[in-house]
């Protein structure tokens, strides 16, 4: 399986005390970046066939935004949520073992720490950005990283 891990757009700043952090949405300059992220992963030729999120704001708006540019509808998956890990991952991608490219859209440090796991190696995935990892399983090991592009580098493919 192709997995195609997104890290959530520039979000608006987490208020002192706030305990909502599911609610913080993407900000304007967020959205118009994950926008040319998207198209670049369009012009990649970047197709899968399920897009799971986050229930969370930011997350689901950053899927909403990809499906609208490669034609698919979002998922949300309460697994991707923040602070999961990779058996949450496990979970929530047990329904899609059959396909061969499914994108899922989350948050930091849980994505890296998964990529980590899954491959050995040790990355990092900046706001907007996308990791290609190649799975003969969902297990520790099991994977191969393909590429890590940041959003900033997506944006200039759309171009």
């Amino acid at each position: 399986m192709e997995l195609y891990f997104v890290r959530h757009g520039l979000a608006g700043e987490r208020k002192p005390g706030d305990p909502n952090d599911a609610a913080r949405p993407l900000t304007e300059q967020g959205i118009e970046k994950m926008r040319g992220a998207a198209g670049g992963l369009r012009r990649l030729g970047v197709a899968p066939e399920a897009l799971l999120s986050s229930p969370f704001t930011r997350a689901h708006q950053t899927a909403e935004i990809i499906a609208a540019e490669l034609g698919l509808s979002v998922q949300l998956a309460d697994q991707l949520a923040s602070g999961c890990d990779l058996a949450a991952l496990q979970r929530a991608l047990a329904a899609f073992t059959q396909l061969q490219r499914v994108m899922v859209v989350g948050h930091e440090p849980d994505f890296s720490e998964m990529i980590d796991e899954l491959t050995g190696g040790r990355v990092e995935i900046k706001k907007g950005a996308v990791c290609r990892v190649d799975l003969a399983t969902v297990v520790p090991g099991g994977g191969t990283l393909i590429w890590l592009l940041p959003a900033k580098v997506l944006r200039g493919l759309s171009r």
